[in-house]
């Protein structure tokens, strides 16, 4: 049976690593080519969008495949909805595989928010070095609140690089254990985090060491998931249900 993972995250590779020699099972993973150095497993792929919905669709039908695991990140909610829809469209299964979310741990202070416009605003009335930490793409709302020293870490390059007055712009890939982390908030001086909660042990130590530093942290909140998806955070259990539809 043929199946499509819609990747680009750790759970898509690991799922990937366990596909790579299964007898029955061929996957493709697509890439959506935002990332300039994506993670390679021994199978196929493909980069670039479909096309919507529709695009999406017509290639799960032309292509014959059996199965749709909708592997991206948590936030990339408009791939997550043409997933659901172009599934739907194509009469083929989806499931959804991600990492849980963080949940807060005595001693965190964090301001939960619905999106980056919100962090934004929630960053008035707290520090003046704020360390941002939530993705290369979507950074001008912080535009609304120029009177801040931005640190800004990404993977990439952003684009496009947002108007900030006073900004610091730091490229590195995880993983980040807390003890880097609290190193690198001490060296700028940095007094509130904003990030995304992503989820995953990568990434966690920037919170880890917010909390010891006691440093706030405005949390974006996760996008929900399309009605009718099921969600799973284990790839081996994704791998048991692609087995079932054999």
């Amino acid at each position: 049976m043929k199946v499509l993972i819609l990747a680009g995250t750790t759970e898509a590779t690991a799922l990937a690593h366990q596909l790579e020699d299964h007898p029955h099972l061929a996957a493709t993973l697509s890439l959506a080519g935002r990332t300039q150095r994506p993670t390679r497993t021994a199978l196929p792929y493909r980069t670039g969008g479909f096309g919507g919905a529709e695009g999406l669709a017509d290639y799960l039908r032309s292509e014959g495949i059996g199965a749709l695991v909708d592997a991206t990140h948590p936030f990339a909610a408009g791939i997550s909805a043409n997933a659901a829809v172009a599934a739907e469209q194509a009469g083929v299964p989806v499931m959804a595989l991600e990492r849980p979310p963080w949940t807060p741990q005595a001693g965190d202070r964090w301001f939960p928010v619905a999106d980056l416009d919100a962090a934004a605003d929630a960053l008035r009335p707290l520090g003046y070095r704020v360390l941002v930490t939530t993705g290369r793409q979507h950074l001008s709302p912080y535009a609304r609140v120029p009177d801040k020293h931005y640190v800004i870490r990404t993977i990439d390059p952003p684009e496009p690089p947002p108007d900030l007055p006073d900004a610091v712009f730091l490229q590195q890939r995880g993983p980040f254990d807390a003890a880097s982390e609290a190193a690198l908030m001490a060296e700028h001086g940095i007094e509130v985090l904003v990030t995304k909660n992503s989820g995953g042990d990568a990434t966690r130590g920037k919170l880890d060491a917010a909390r010891e530093r006691g440093i706030p942290v405005v949390m974006v909140e996760r996008p929900a998931r399309p009605a009718g998806v099921p969600v799973n955070h284990d790839p081996a259990t994704v791998l048991r249900w692609l087995e079932t539809r054999l």
